[in-house]
């Protein structure tokens, strides 16, 4: 693929070039194995009808996708969205094997889409295509199979409907570890809701204090911007402003704002919560979603949607370091542009992962019917993500200082002679290890 051909937003494409340049890292990795490793485990389709409040009757499509179970139970949130796709779910599915290998907690990957739009939808309409969408894969999900979790538009009163639903068709067992993200009262983790926000924090101290770049290796300081100001880059903004560093821009669905001096995230979220959005805050310049991405920066942590850099905009980033909060949210010729100009990237499966981190603690409270409290969770959130860092960051330093070298002059090729970074060392971890735990349970019969 030349940098001149046109880019490929297909999320199925793209997850297999982000794999093909990782496993140039993995030596010795059987062709056969690579095969089985893209392929999903499971896909499921399912239409149902729901009757609206008004009495007419809507026809509801969902998927739910196990990609892959190696290392236990398929693990992944449910979307709700008018353009949610069976494509995108599949390569969401995936990159959650990837996310739940990388942190090392004994999950695989899945992911689910119901697609609808929540903003034209009253709170019984939710609740039917909830109740309905979960009976219709009830038989698929459960506490040691596929937890499902919330994702976009889904929320703990989704997860709270899919667990009365599941427990409803399962009596007389504890089921209360079949979806994670519950409210606190039933059985939900204290800090759940905002350790994926966390998380990127955490993640992002961790990688200053490595001293790769140089005029910045602590966050007090730093001038950030986040695209997307929703409940991850929300807690990201907050977690970041305590420590010290400047949030310079914001955006949303409708727009950014821009101030030099900085903005405070608890006057964003009072704004926003009341207009609806952070777009008209006083004393701010309005800018776009497409403008917030090229502004000068110390760090950009897109939080938004998918594909947001790519060839048409990566040359003109001016961050030193780019957080991806959001999942996908750079395409692979992106990904190389920002690298052959020396800015750094981390990837969305090491610098999302606190969400389904905190998820796995609340499995885990549930199976011993526990709650930990706040302090323990974070933590031990803590201590993963930079464990996760400090592992990625080993594995990359090996590779640029050619104590290891790719392998595989094909496949070298094939991956547009990407150098290391970040992503390929997250990710190729994370195959090593589902390839190794595959071949060590046996190739079975």
């Amino acid at each position: 693929m030349s940098e001149n051909s046109p880019e490929n937003f297909d999320p199925i494409a793209i997850s297999e070039q982000q794999f093909d340049d990782a496993t140039c890292y993995i030596p010795r990795l059987k062709k056969g194995l690579i095969d089985f490793l893209k392929k999903s485990k499971r896909i499921t389709i399912v239409n149902f009808p729901i009757e609206m409040d008004d009495g007419s009757v809507k026809s509801i499509q969902g998927y739910r996708v196990i990609h892959n179970r190696v290392f236990g139970p398929g693990k992944g949130g449910v979307r709700y969205h008018p353009e949610v796709t069976m494509e995108e779910v599949i390569a969401l599915a995936k990159l959650m094997t990837w996310k739940c290998a990388l942190v090392n907690i004994p999950f695989g990957g899945a992911k689910g889409g119901v697609v609808c739009n929540t903003k034209e939808l009253t709170e019984n309409e939710l609740r039917r295509i909830t109740r309905r969408f979960t009976s219709e894969i009830a038989s698929n999900i459960g506490p040691h199979t596929d937890i499902p979790a919330p994702d976009m538009y889904t929320d703990e009163q989704t997860m709270a409907w899919i667990f009365d639903t599941y427990d409803v068709l399962h009596p007389g067992k504890n089921n209360r570890p079949v979806v994670t993200g519950k409210p606190i009262s039933m059985g939900g983790s204290y800090g759940r809701h905002e350790a994926t926000g966390l998380g990127v924090f955490y993640v992002t101290e961790r990688f200053l204090s490595k001293a790769l770049i140089s005029e910045q290796q602590m966050v007090a300081g730093a001038r950030i911007v986040i695209q997307g100001f929703g409940n991850v880059g929300a807690i990201a903004a907050q977690d970041f402003f305590r420590h010290g560093a400047k949030i310079i821009a914001v955006s949303d669905s409708q727009g950014g704002v821009y101030k030099e001096d900085g903005l405070e995230p608890d006057d964003i979220l009072a704004f926003k919560s009341e207009h609806g959005t952070v777009v008209g805050m006083q004393d701010t310049m309005t800018i776009t979603n497409e403008e917030i991405l090229e502004l000068d920066c110390d760090i950009l942590i897109p939080a938004a949607l998918s594909h947001q850099i790519h060839v048409g905009n990566a040359a003109n980033i001016k961050a030193k370091l780019v957080v991806e909060a959001a999942n996908d949210p750079t395409t692979p010729k992106a990904d190389k542009i920002l690298n052959d100009r020396g800015i750094y990237l981390l990837p969305d499966i090491l610098a999302n992962a606190g969400g389904v981190t905190v998820s796995y603690f609340e499995w885990v409270q549930n199976q011993a019917n526990q709650q930990w409290d706040l302090d323990d969770v974070n933590t031990k959130l803590q201590k993963k993500m930079y464990e996760t860092v400090d592992a990625v960051f080993d594995r990359w330093q090996r590779f640029v200082v050619g104590e290891e070298k790719p392998s595989g002059e094909e496949t070298i090729k094939n991956s547009d002679g990407l150098k290391p970074n970040f992503r390929s060392m997250a990710l190729s971890i994370a195959i090593e290890r589902v390839a190794k735990a595959t071949l060590m349970r046996g190739i079975w019969p």
